[in-house]
């Protein structure tokens, strides 16, 4: 299995429902100066879909707030994604949730990005794509195993921190906790003060 990190992410148009309710073509690269957060899951009118797909609508603010935007993908027709959309969250559905649900329904998209089980459905893989287009941190579970949004938060503020500060961020790093400095003292520096 070839990894995507550290490469452009495959580029993709396809149709979306959109947060106004709203079935339009969404392109991959008109988010170029943007991060995002592109995550796949296995089907509408599922069982731990809805728990992630409600968990990232939550947290999208604080997404909007890091400058990136978030994309949810599954093998579903555009239709599907409106229907559960416009079902509450009390009768199966995910309500009116406010970013991008795309139709994979070809699945070329999950193939693309490596999530595609068994020509069947995707896993759940999540991919933080840069502002340059390029993915930076790709996570793949398989079908029953649900997603951190708070780590998916986590692994965004480190890139950014790296970014702006070119340390980098040790294990269980968090926003407004010091880096290290990629150098063999400060490694010593961060695992003395953290033993």
């Amino acid at each position: 299995m070839r990894t995507l990190v550290t490469q452009q992410a495959p580029d993709f148009t396809a149709q979306a429902v959109l947060p106004n309710n709203a079935m339009e073509d969404l392109t991959l690269s008109s988010y170029r100066g943007k991060y995002v957060i592109l995550f796949f899951y296995p089907l509408d009118f599922t069982f731990v879909c809805p728990s992630e797909i409600v968990a990232f609508d939550k947290a999208l603010a604080k997404f909007k707030a890091k400058n990136t935007e978030v994309i949810g993908v599954s093998v579903d027709s555009a239709y599907t994604h409106y229907a559960w959309r416009n079902t509450p969250l009390e009768k199966g559905g995910i309500g009116e949730i406010a970013y991008p649900l795309v139709a994979d329904l070809d699945k070329s998209i999950s193939r693309a990005y490596g999530v595609l089980s068994d020509e069947a459905i995707a896993l759940r893989g999540l991919f933080l794509i840069d502002k340059e287009g390029v993915v930076q941190h790709a996570l793949v579970n398989n079908l029953p195993l649900g997603r951190s949004v708070d780590e998916a938060i986590r692994v965004l503020d480190a890139l950014q921190y790296v970014e702006k500060h070119g340390d980098v961020c040790p294990a269980n790093w968090h926003e407004g906790e010091a880096a290290m400095s990629p150098t063999a003292e400060g490694v010593a520096e961060y695992l003395a003060k953290h033993a």
